[in-house]
């Protein structure tokens, strides 16, 4: 395997148009994986480890773009983050082991397309875009247009996640991530749910909510949400609506859980959900 690390956005994209069939690379920690394991055995790989532009995090009044070579550790470590998108940061606090999310980056996360990625919902609910460079130009496209199948992006041949932008939620809201998996910590997630609710005087006016584990990809759920816009934050309120999520989620049966379960967890979680709206004290994490 030949490795090419270019030190600039151009190099980068250079190298893919010199090397069509080539693998991007951040931190590895998917893409060695499963080299070993015999299933992709790319012949080139561009790393993007050097790529300082693309590993950097900067506050733009309303939004925080995030370089896709931004680590897990390094979401964790920016004040930024942690004060302004709660949301994302505990995310990542709940993803993999320590050692794993000093190499992770939130680009390879978004790439690698899995039905379970951490990210992906709070990202969702969020209302994140993608910047995405080739040598036609720059061009920004919601994270819901992204990622269109399990494994699979509308990336182009040429092109390179550069970014993702994520606006920073405005006034009081509700932020809520949890993801149940097979054990406590270092798990996959079997079922996860990212949520972003704004409520005034009792009553829900805004409600986001992202599954994650439960589709091909992240399921948003508009008939739930705008079933919640106008009514209080109560258990009844969210007990209400879980017929409308039985409906909209698929999920599988595989060797983590069986479909049977994960529609109970799904419901399950928006319970939970209910339990913070009722007492917003903050965001709520839970594993």
């Amino acid at each position: 395997m030949n490795i090419l690390f270019p030190t600039s956005v151009e190099a980068a994209l250079d190298a893919l148009q010199v090397n069509p069939t080539a693998r991007v690379m951040a931190g590895g920690t998917d893409l060695l994986v499963k080299r070993r394991a015999g299933s992709e055995t790319p012949e080139i790989v561009v790393c993007l480890e050097k790529v300082a532009d693309i590993s950097c995090i900067e506050v733009q009044e309303d939004r925080i773009r995030i370089g896709a070579a931004t680590t897990m550790s390094g979401l964790l470590d920016n004040t930024d983050i942690r004060e302004r998108l709660p949301l994302l940061h505990r995310a990542a606090e709940v993803f993999a082991s320590p050692l794993v999310r000093n190499m992770a980056t939130i680009g390879g996360n978004i790439c690698t397309a899995s039905p379970a990625a951490d990210t992906l919902p709070p990202l969702h609910v969020l209302g994140a875009e993608v910047e995405i460079y080739s040598f036609s130009g720059k061009r920004c496209i919601p994270i819901s247009d992204f990622v269109v199948a399990p494994g699979r992006t509308s990336l182009a041949s040429g092109e390179l996640l550069g970014a993702v932008i994520v606006p920073v939620p405005q006034g009081r809201t509700i932020g809520y991530f949890e993801k149940v998996g097979k054990r406590k910590a270092l798990a996959i997630a079997v079922v996860s749910l990212a949520a972003l609710l704004r409520v005034e005087r009792n009553v829900i006016t805004e409600a986001r909510l992202a599954w994650g584990s439960v589709g091909p990809t992240v399921v948003r759920c508009s008939d739930v949400e705008s079933q919640l816009i106008g009514s209080a934050p109560t258990l009844e309120t969210f007990r209400s609506v879980g017929e409308s999520v039985r409906r909209a989620i698929h999920p599988i049966c595989d060797v983590r859980a069986s479909a049977e379960y994960r529609m109970e967890v799904a419901v399950n979680l928006l319970l939970r959900l209910a339990e913070q709206a009722a007492d917003p004290t903050g965001i709520k994490v839970g594993f």
